[in-house]
């Protein structure tokens, strides 16, 4: 959104209503903004009224209309739909995900027809769900909204979420199959509706959850389809950027689509030639590195490694620190990755509150004492 969607000139009719803030997540001086607003993924739009409180949060990335459109749906509350709207918001922003759909159900139920939030409100509710590990739950509601959001810009959040809650289900799960197949059907449906304006960053979610959907269902051929329209399109995407900000947008996923389809060296050029051009940016090294170790040239990777590494800060440093173990283990030096690891340990630790995780500290210290 930094390089497509906030630099639109027609958002400066905002100007007088909303301050605007960036947060970097990696930073640690805003770590006692990330211990208060906790953020589940990026983007995350937050609504602060001049107190601090919540009073609209939305989590995904959004095109200049629907953000308009967000922005002018975030006033005071006018219904009680309303109401519980923000409390709900408030109860995610807290990472109270369970208790936040709760709220999110009882807002959709008790809104008017028609509701202008129902779209947010059903986007909200799936991704609370999901984050809850209510898979269940999450898929079952998002095929029952999704009627209700077909058509709009939130049927293709709905709808991809409900997907990825529904392919992570048991396999002996008894709804299994029937929920797959309907809500692969309406991502696809979404993909295929020139009138919904989508981001080609958002399209590239779908080709993601349509991707793990086949993978569920041990669909090998139509998986590997997919994976190479979805490598073709983002090459499609980065070619038409106007920027190196709005090229680089696509670069993670043009590393993982091209590991996926068995061709890791198409991301060598292009990630060579993004770390030329931000050579401040610990992203393309970072990313060179697991290109590398794909195509299992452990030195360049660990090279790699080592320029990321001078770059890198903040929770992020955990995964390339990851990454450089698993490079070692993939070289053969066990004790090299052990120490790695052990590194990274120590560093999450150090993390002051707000980026301190303490399941993600837990989980370094397993495979630590697994190694």
């Amino acid at each position: 959104m930094r390089a497509y969607v906030y630099t639109d000139k027609s958002l400066e009719r905002y100007a007088g209503r909303f301050v605007w803030l960036s947060i970097n997540t990696e930073d640690a001086k805003n770590a006692a903004f990330l211990k208060k607003y906790p953020i589940p993924a990026l983007p995350t739009l937050l609504v602060l009224d001049p107190q601090g409180a919540v009073t609209m949060r939305y989590v995904g990335g959004a095109t200049v209309p629907h953000l308009s459109r967000l922005l002018d749906e975030s006033p005071r509350p006018k219904v009680d739909a309303d109401k519980l709207l923000v409390t709900a918001d408030r109860l995610a922003s807290d990472a109270k995900h369970a208790d936040a759909a709760k709220a999110y159900d009882s807002a959709i139920a008790s809104a008017p027809k028609p509701w202008s939030k129902l779209g947010r409100a059903a986007e909200s509710l799936t991704f609370s769900l999901a984050m809850a590990n209510e898979d269940e739950r999450c898929a079952t509601r998002a095929l029952e909204l999704y009627s209700s959001v077909k058509g709009t810009v939130s049927s293709a959040n709905v709808a991809a979420t409900g997907l990825s809650c529904a392919a992570g289900l048991d396999e002996k799960h008894p709804k299994r199959n029937e929920l797959v197949t309907a809500l692969e059907n309406a991502t696809l449906e979404v993909f295929r509706n020139p009138k919904i304006e989508l981001s080609d960053d958002d399209r590239s979610g779908l080709y993601l959850a349509l991707i793990d959907a086949r993978e569920a269902m041990n669909d090998e051929k139509r998986k590997t389809k997919l994976q190479h329209e979805w490598a073709a399109f983002l090459d499609d995407a980065a070619a038409r950027a106007k920027t190196l900000a709005q090229r680089m947008v696509y670069d993670s996923h043009r590393l993982s689509a091209s590991i996926v389809i068995g061709a890791p060296e198409k991301a060598i050029p292009m990630l060579e030639l993004s770390e030329r051009d931000a050579p401040d940016d610990y992203n393309p090294p970072a990313r060179l590195a697991l290109a590398y170790k794909a195509m299992k040239e452990y030195d360049k990777a660990l090279a790699a490694s080592d320029r990321a590494l001078a770059k890198v800060y903040g929770p992020r440093k955990i995964l390339v620190l990851t990454t450089r173990a698993d490079i070692y283990l993939a070289k053969g030096d066990a004790k090299a990755a052990k120490e790695t690891i052990a590194q990274a340990v120590e560093y999450a630790k150090s993390l002051p509150p707000g980026q301190r995780s303490e399941a993600r500290i837990a989980g370094l210290e397993k495979r630590l004492a697994s190694m």
